[in-house]
C-alpha cells in the first residue's frame, strides 16, 4: 500500500497541472486573513506530491512580501520534506533489509547515510535535483530523520530565499542575478557531493539497519 501511494504521488506529479504564481496568489487571497496559513498548507502538500517548488516560492514573495514570504516558504519546505520522508519511510528500511546483499544498494545507502547533514545539505543546494524525489530517497535510506531535516534546512534556505527575493513572479522570468545564485549554489553543492562520494564510508549492515527500522 505504501509503495502504491509513493508511485501514485510520482504519477500525479507528472500529470497534474502546475499552478502559476498568479493562480496560487488568487487562491490564497480568496482566503482573506488566513491567506498565510492556506498558502502554507497548499505549498507543503503540493510540493510533497511532488510539484515543483519554484512556482510556490515565487508566489510566496508576490503574496506575502519578502520577510513573511521567506518564513512561510521555508516552513512549508521543511514540512514538505518531512512528508516526503514519511511517505517513503514505511517501506524504506524493509526494502534495504531485503537487498543489503547487493553491492550497489549497500554502496548507495552508505554514501548517503555517511554524508549525514552535510551530504543532504549539499544535495539540496543543487537546483536541478528535484526536491520531493530526493525526500523519498532519503526516506528509503537509513539516514536518521534528525540528520535529514537539519541537512534539508541548511541546504534549502539559500535557494528558497533567493527565489522569493529575486524571482520575477509577475513576468515569469528568471533574472540574471538569480541564475548567478543558482550557479553558485550548484558549485558549492557539487563540491559537497564530490567530497561525500570520495569519503570512505562503512556499508550499512543488517544489524545497524535494525536500529532505524520502523517498529512493526
Amino acid at each position: 500500500m505504501a509503495l502504491g501511494v509513493l508511485i501514485g504521488c510520482v504519477v500525479l506529479a507528472f500529470t497534474a497541472p502546475i499552478p502559476s504564481p498568479a493562480e496560487v496568489r488568487a487562491m490564497a487571497v480568496a482566503a482573506g486573513p488566513a491567506a498565510p496559513l492556506v498558502f502554507f498548507c497548499v505549498y507543503a502538500v503540493c510540493t510533497a506530491l511532488p510539484l515543483p517548488r519554484t512556482a510556490f516560492n515565487l508566489a510566496s514573495g508576490l503574496l506575502l512580501g519578502n520577510a513573511l514570504g521567506i518564513g512561510v516558504a521555508f516552513a512549508a519546505t521543511m514540512t514538505s520534506g518531512a512528508l516526503g520522508y514519511a511517505i517513503a519511510r514505511p517501506i524504506g528500511t524493509r526494502l534495504l533489509h531485503r537487498h543489503l546483499d547487493r553491492d550497489a544498494v549497500r554502496a548507495a545507502d552508505a554514501k548517503l547515510t555517511g554524508g549525514g547533514v552535510l551530504g543532504v545539505a549539499s544535495l539540496r543546494l543543487i537546483p536541478v535535483i528535484p526536491f520531493a524525489p530526493m525526500s523519498y530517497c532519503c526516506g528509503l535510506s537509513s539516514i536518521p530523520l534528525r540528520q535529514y531535516l537539519l541537512g534539508t534546512a541548511l541546504g534549502s534556505v539559500p535557494g528558497t530565499a533567493a527565489v522569493v527575493i529575486l524571482g520575477d513572479a509577475l513576468a515569469g522570468q528568471t533574472p540574471p542575478t538569480l541564475i548567478a545564485c543558482y550557479a553558485a549554489f550548484a558549485l558549492v553543492g557539487g563540491l559537497g557531493v564530490y567530497r561525500m562520494v570520495r569519503s570512505p564510508t562503512v556499508p550499512v549492515t543488517r544489524e545497524g539497519l535494525a536500529a532505524t527500522r520502523p517498529r512493526e
